[in-house]
């Protein structure tokens, strides 16, 4: 039977199928129809949604080291005054650094408030104030949460009720134009996230394949549909057995032949191309990738490097969105001198020599106190001339230097001429 006939008796009674081509013109072959013209489609690709996407190392990493790290620094409340700035204890230090509320610690209530703006691009919290002022910090689920503006006024709307934007905690990833609606970096960076996650799924399948590729059949075919089955199920059987029993060399029948299909890892560059989505999704947070443990080009100088180029920009910054949202929130516009600061030192200790000679350029400059040194390491405080800005008794005002050298000499020849005398 001819090749022909057996196809034209499988597709008997069946609708004609149309496929595109070039010499039909109502099918547009443009970029974006470019796929869709050889019978690829957006359906065999992977979905991306925020549960998908965290199956991604690079993803996951990201989402996990700055969620963390921005949940572990210390929120501190302060008031300005005559003498500077001074730290504030009470419930508003207990809502910020201690415990948000009754049923959850800082470091877990942070935690969650960076995940939502670090996977679906925005953090909420509701602040429950009482008649002693604020009381405590609520999550609120962003997916639940409507925005609304209403002329110029911006409500909540989670839960069945309605919250003015003054008493909710709001840092989105990115607002879009109209200021309400937001980017998420999971949505944005879908395509890099959708190709990693494509190449996860066909490694995993590949090794779980034992590392046979797509094959096809070369040679006669069978008489009918059925034949070919048979064949197939012989040919996957062969090749199992092979796998099974950790044999290089399974036979096939006389006269056919299997070829591979598609690219085959090596050729496809796929250890490359898997790191360099490492780097496309380090790029979508603006993390330095030594953070997501990629290590290929990292030295002991650039690594250092790249610790303080994540303080600078991209802790710092997070940080500081977080910190006006909360001082306008906490406290309106005009503040009353209060305000909540990160305390970003712990990022920059650096290693203990450099602590310690930091330290010490601190004290002989009268920029702090051996008390305040000795606080930073968690030690007790000493008291007494601890407590006070120390400098070099060489230092003097810049222009003061010979007064200062005529005050030692006479005093100096005060003593030649006692020594004289005796």
């Amino acid at each position: 039977m001819a090749i022909k006939d057996w196809f034209g008796r499988r597709n008997a009674g069946k609708p004609a199928e149309t496929r595109a081509s070039i010499e039909n013109p109502t099918v547009p072959v443009s970029a974006e129809n470019f796929f869709a013209f050889f019978g690829v489609n957006s359906a065999n690709l992977p979905a991306v949604t925020v549960d998908s996407a965290l199956t991604v190392p690079a993803v996951w990493a990201a989402v996990a080291f700055l969620s963390r790290t921005l949940a572990s620094l210390p929120r501190h409340a302060f008031r300005d005054g005559k003498e500077g700035a001074k730290r504030i204890t009470g419930k508003i230090e207990t809502v910020v650094n201690v415990a948000p509320n009754d049923g959850i610690g800082s470091f877990a209530f942070w935690q969650w408030f960076w995940q939502q703006v670090f996977t679906g691009g925005r953090g909420l919290a509701y602040i429950e104030r009482t008649s002693q002022g604020i009381d405590s910090l609520w999550p609120m689920d962003p997916n639940k949460t409507t925005i609304k503006r209403v002329g110029l006024k911006v409500t909540y709307e989670y839960d069945g009720q309605s919250y003015d934007a003054a008493d909710v905690i709001d840092v989105p990833f990115m607002r879009r134009s109209c200021g309400i609606r937001h980017y998420g970096p999971i949505s944005q960076a879908s395509k890099a996230i959708q190709l990693a996650i494509a190449m996860n799924d066909y490694g995993s399948n590949f090794f779980a394949g034992g590392g046979v590729p797509p094959l096809s059949l070369e040679g006669p075919l069978p008489a009918n549909q059925e034949a070919i089955k048979r064949a197939q199920a012989d040919i996957m059987r062969s090749v199992d057995a092979a796998k099974n029993a950790s044999e290089p060399v399974f036979p096939i029948p006389a006269g056919y032949k299997l070829q591979p299909v598609g690219i085959d890892p090596a050729k496809g560059q796929m250890v490359e191309a898997r790191r360099f989505q490492v780097e496309e999704i380090a790029r979508a947070y603006q993390l330095p990738p030594v953070f997501l443990q990629d290590l290929s080009r990292a030295t002991f100088s650039n690594a250092e490097q790249q610790d303080l180029h994540l303080v600078k920009h991209l802790i710092g910054q997070w940080a500081k969105a977080l910190e006006d949202e909360i001082n306008l929130k906490f406290f309106g516009r005009s503040g009353s001198a209060r305000y909540i600061e990160h305390n970003l030192d712990g990022l920059l200790r650096g290693d203990f020599k450099s602590r310690m000679d930091g330290y010490g350029i601190a004290i002989q400059n009268g920029i702090r106190t051996p008390d305040e040194v000795r606080a930073l390491e968690n030690l007790p405080a000493k008291g007494g001339e601890a407590e006070r800005l120390h400098i070099q008794g060489a230092t003097v005002p810049l222009g003061q230097q010979n007064a200062s050298q005529g005050a030692q000499q006479p005093a100096n020849d005060n003593q030649n001429n006692e020594a004289q005398a005796a």
